[in-house]
């Protein structure tokens, strides 16, 4: 039987609705507030394109990239872009500019209302640093109007993809029947109201600004003890709550509501990624484009008490100072910032604190981010577990090992790691460790709270069974994020005991674990008061992202559960309608046809969705499981071929594809291409387990 998709939309920028001022109106009271905020990106997180905030060179500049060719050119004081690809050109209009620097972006209404991100952007750094330059989104890529990545699908829409977090008080307006957006915003940038919530009001019951519930006496701040290399916080309580309203733009999350307020938690509308093994390597150190929570709340920096606000200016939100002074805050300059420490000449690029312990990584084509984990360089982990390192980074002509000698030589052998980091470090690259011990690890209160709610996630691909006895501590948990990521995986939980400790999640404090809790229970004929209302928030958060392919086949999901498979099938097809080279809503439709008996409908469903995108490993599977179903055995062995080579770490497409040969006849040939390719898997259980099988056959049949 085919896998069901269950796929939560993970929307990389989010929304806002505030009721927003103009910024103007508050620069009479807080002139230098503004001022300072007129320099940072949030003031130039969009514009209108007019030629005082366009960068890009517009003087009949022609630039090519594989199968496009674009020309940018104005006229009668517009911003116009010819875009040859396909041998069709077409003349596209600048509306907005997206940003300044270190790049800038252009977006284009392509129908009422609906603008797409232009697939060239302008490179504004200086032309010493390579900068000064048109270059495509997709440098190496030549993305085809076929590809999901292609400028005009929904991916590249601003509506969906980034409009809420460059512009105040935007609401998408998105309707799904006619799949139009009526989007609005009162702000066009990211302005005061942002991080201020409702100015409208009068500031007598609204003070500002809304940092800290509890004001810190002038004693109040870090400070470095004689005791200590390192500050603490003295004085007054430090209440941090205020960076709930930073992490929902500078987060990776789903949306929950068709907008969203500073004064408003965090997990009441949106609902975060964790540490993902596909997001992030083994250490924990960032690899996809994954903005700062993530990283920052697995940092001794954030169990420590440090904010945003710390390290960044809250107006400007530049950071304080270019040199170490930054860190000299709160670590001893006579300990750290001397040779004996970094092991570089003073003043180098080698001495700067945030080059070791915040390395970069480049988004977007040319955009340096630092990872805020604060990392201590571990080449020792990099040979084991290939995870990068500040060291070879910088040192690019130098190996893991070389770095670890040089470590060594200067701060003595690294302690050796524990048998609790190497399994965190295994459940981190996608490896399973025995159950006691994948248990040890969540239930380990050393360990942050995001490392542990990521473990839990990780239960989800180990096939384990797990019961109340073990999720009720965490059902339990004073940690928000302990109980979205057990509310998040609750289906592995028998049908029976979801109805106990777990059904308390329900009512949860927070909206992302009772809109996640009430997915695992969704099923019931007969739902309490708490589940349907907790079914009613499900609904209208997968409407919210519905203007592209996960949030339909989430409401099929839903309606799979509630038993509505006429309904399931409808939000299958428009999705596909919406976006369709999403793969996942054709073999969830093909699947549903075929627990219908209608085997033709299967296959009409599969070839459309190979038609669109040949180069799926899941529709490929897919259709290789319904040529077995139609016992057409051969022609089952070239999809499952395929799907193997398009995704060559997965098993299970690994597993079908010598078991389609052995079906056919080809038992030696499976065996053979098994023993050479079972390294490449890890020596993965199923397939040794299936490499003795065949062995065993092949005995019995004898020479």
């Amino acid at each position: 039987m085919i896998k069901i998709f269950k796929i939560i939309v993970v929307v990389t920028l989010l929304m806002s609705s505030f009721f927003s001022i103009a910024n103007e109106e508050c620069s009479s009271c807080h002139s230098k507030e503004v001022s300072d905020w007129q320099q940072s990106h949030h003031a130039g997180a969009m514009a209108q394109a007019t030629s005082d905030k366009v960068l890009g060179d517009f003087n009949s500049v022609i630039v090519e990239h594989f199968s496009q060719k674009a020309l940018f050119y104005t006229k009668d004081n517009e911003f116009l872009i010819d875009l040859t690809e396909n041998n069709t050109k077409q003349t596209y209009k600048v509306s907005y500019v997206f940003g300044f620097t270190p790049l800038q972006q252009y977006l284009i209404e392509v129908e009422q209302g609906k603008y797409q991100v232009f697939p060239f952007a302008w490179d504004s750094r200086d032309a010493k640093d390579g900068g000064q330059r048109w270059y495509a989104n997709y440098e190496t890529e030549d993305v085809k109007p076929n590809d999901r990545l292609h400028w005009l699908q929904p991916l590249q829409n601003w509506n969906g993809m980034c409009a809420d977090c460059h512009s105040d008080n935007l609401k998408r307006n998105y309707d799904v029947e006619k799949d139009v957006f009526d989007t609005h915003f009162s702000n066009i940038n990211v302005g005061c109201a942002s991080c201020h919530a409702d100015l409208s009001k009068d500031h007598k019951t609204n003070p500002l600004p809304k940092t800290n519930k509890v004001k810190p006496t002038n004693m109040s701040g870090w400070k470095i003890t004689d005791k200590s290399n390192i500050a603490t916080w003295q004085g007054a309580k430090r209440d941090n709550s205020f960076m709930e309203a930073c992490y929902a733009c500078h987060s990776l999350r789903s949306p929950l509501t068709d907008g969203f307020s500073s004064d408003k938690h965090f997990l009441d509308q949106f609902s975060p990624s964790f540490l993902e093994p596909n997001l992030y390597h083994a250490d924990g150190q960032i690899k996809e484009e994954v903005y700062v929570f993530g990283s920052f709340k697995q940092s001794k920096m954030y169990e420590a008490g440090v904010n945003c606000l710390d390290c960044h200016d809250k107006h400007t939100m530049e950071i304080k100072s270019q040199t170490n002074g930054l860190c000299l805050q709160c670590h001893k300059s006579s300990e750290y910032d001397v040779p004996k420490h970094h092991r570089h000449k003073q003043a180098s690029q080698g001495s700067q604190c945030v080059n070791c312990h915040m390395p970069t990584n480049r988004y977007m084509g040319v955009d340096d981010r630092r990872d805020h984990s604060f990392k201590i360089p571990r080449p020792d982990i990099s040979i084991i577990y290939d995870t990068p390192n500040a060291c070879t980074q910088c040192h690019d002509d130098k190996t893991n090992e070389w770095a670890n000698t040089a470590l060594e030589s200067w701060h003595g052998k690294a302690a050796p790691l524990s048998n609790k980091e190497h399994a965190m470090l295994a459940l981190r690259s996608a490896n399973s460790v025995p159950l006691n011990i994948h248990l040890g690890l969540i239930n380990d209160t050393s360990l942050s709270e995001i490392d542990r709610a990521s473990a839990i996630t990780y239960l989800a691909s180990t096939g384990s069974v797990i019961d109340d006895a073990i999720i009720s501590r965490w059902v339990n948990s004073p940690l928000p994020l302990i109980r979205l990521a057990i509310a998040k995986i609750g289906y592995m939980l028998p049908e029976s005991e979801r109805f106990k400790s777990y059904s308390k999640l329900l009512t949860d404090k927070f909206k992302a674990v009772r809109v996640a809790a009430a997915q695992n229970l969704s099923y019931q004929n007969n739902p309490s008061g708490e589940l349907s209302e907790a079914i009613v928030e499900l609904a209208q958060s997968n409407k919210v992202n519905s203007w592209r392919g996960e949030g339909h086949i989430n409401q099929s999901m839903l309606a799979l559960n509630k038993r509505d498979v006429t309904s399931a099938i409808r939000y299958l097809k428009k999705g596909i309608d919406v976006d369709p080279y999403f793969d996942p809503n054709y073999v969830n439709l093909s699947d549903i046809y075929f627990r219908q008996g209608s085997q033709e409908k299967m296959q009409t469903v599969l070839d459309q969705g190979l038609a669109a995108i040949p180069n799926s490993a899941a529709l490929n599977y897919a259709n290789g499981m319904a040529k077995i179903r139609s016992n057409k055995k051969v022609e089952a062995i070239e999809y499952f071929k395929k799907s193997m080579e398009l995704e060559p770490n997965n098993v299970q497409y690994a597993y079908l594809y010598y078991l389609a040969l052995d079906n056919a006849g080809l038992t030696a040939k499976a065996l053979d291409e098994l023993k050479q390719n079972l390294r490449k898997y890890s020596n993965a259980r199923q397939l040794m387990e299936l490499a003795n099988s065949f062995e065993g056959k092949l005995r019995e049949i004898g020479p």
